[in-house]
């Protein structure tokens, strides 16, 4: 498992692993033995995601914590490491990453990465073999999270701050409709089979569905204070939302969607500030992580309890499953 916090990397070395985001360094926590191995790499990361296969992580962040605090373009960067058996993952590469990088994705053969810049309001598109920036797509008001469609062929990007969702299509690089969904989009997740997509409204509470083929909003579901993140199981069944809440009145767990109902069939308490949530490839268990707890719940899918808790360094946000 490989998680996001301080850079916090969680992977099981005969598993697929998990991998989150926080503040200064990542670490690998051995699923098996919760023995963890943590290695700086100077950046303070807001997101992460396995590429190829869980061949390559890339992260990115707007703070450069080897020479202090600092913002803006000399210390937004995208950072490519790579996973090591029974260790920390090692930094292999960086590049600029625009000006304040917020989440990023990459495509199936992880020869490019997409990296939404919330200061100047575009999707960057960024060529992994250079490590270059090929294209510049202007977005909505402050683009946060995204996701990309099951095929591949859209990156869909939640802009927090005019309400809506961008649609884009990747080998174009353009921007193809903008979606009105309600207050404060954050991120994204789609059904396995791309028919839905879901957009956490942390504004409202709700959690937007989107038939994907109309592009129409179908429903609003209540879910916990201020959700972030959004992942569905395997089978398309579920939906975890993960609701982080305040610092001053945090949430302290995540909602289970029933996909068909509607509505929230489940709550599950994990810690507090739930942020990151992440089902594994088999759909057995998922993970969350917990910024006010400094902590990574692991959840029994078929029981809905929590099964493991895992310490982990500051403010542990971002998380993605390495398969």
């Amino acid at each position: 498992m490989w998680s996001v916090t301080g850079w916090r990397l969680i992977f099981h070395t005969a598993d697929p692993a998990l991998l989150l985001a926080g503040v200064g360094a990542i670490s690998a926590v051995d699923l098996a033995t919760g023995r963890v191995a943590s290695a700086r790499i100077g950046i303070a990361p807001h997101d992460v995601e396995a590429v190829g296969g869980g061949r390559r992580l890339l992260a990115v962040s707007n703070v450069r914590t080897a020479h202090g605090p600092g913002h803006g373009p000399a210390s937004a960067r995208l950072v490519v490491l790579e996973p090591v058996a029974g260790a920390a993952p090692r930094l292999v590469a960086e590049a600029p990453a625009g000006r304040h990088p917020a989440h990023v994705v990459a495509d199936a053969a992880a020869a490019r990465a997409f990296v939404t810049d919330s200061e100047t309001d575009a999707l960057l598109v960024l060529g992994l073999d250079r490590r270059q920036i090929v294209a510049t797509v202007k977005l909505g008001d402050h683009p946060h999270g995204l996701r990309l469609s099951p095929d591949g062929r859209e990156a869909w990007v939640a802009n927090v701050r005019d309400g809506t969702v961008s649609v884009v299509d990747v080998a174009r690089a353009e921007e193809v409709t903008r979606i009105g969904v309600g207050p404060s989009p954050v991120q994204v997740g789609f059904l396995p089979d791309g028919s839905r997509a879901y957009v956490s409204l942390r504004g409202a509470d709700t959690v937007a569905e989107i038939e994907v083929a109309t592009r129409r909003v179908v429903r609003r579901i209540p879910v916990g204070s201020g959700p972030v993140q959004v992942f569905a199981t395997p089978d398309g069944k579920l939906l975890y939302v993960a609701n982080e809440g305040t610092r001053a009145a945090p949430g302290i767990g995540v909602s289970v969607v029933d996909v068909t109902a509607g509505t929230v069939a489940a709550t599950i308490e994990t810690g507090r500030g739930a942020h990151g949530v992440v089902v594994c490839r088999d759909g057995s268990r998922a993970f969350v992580t917990n910024i006010y707890d400094d902590s990574v719940a692991e959840i029994d899918v078929a029981t809905g309890r929590v099964t493991r808790r895992f310490r982990t360094g500051r403010t542990p946000n971002g998380v993605t499953w390495i398969c």
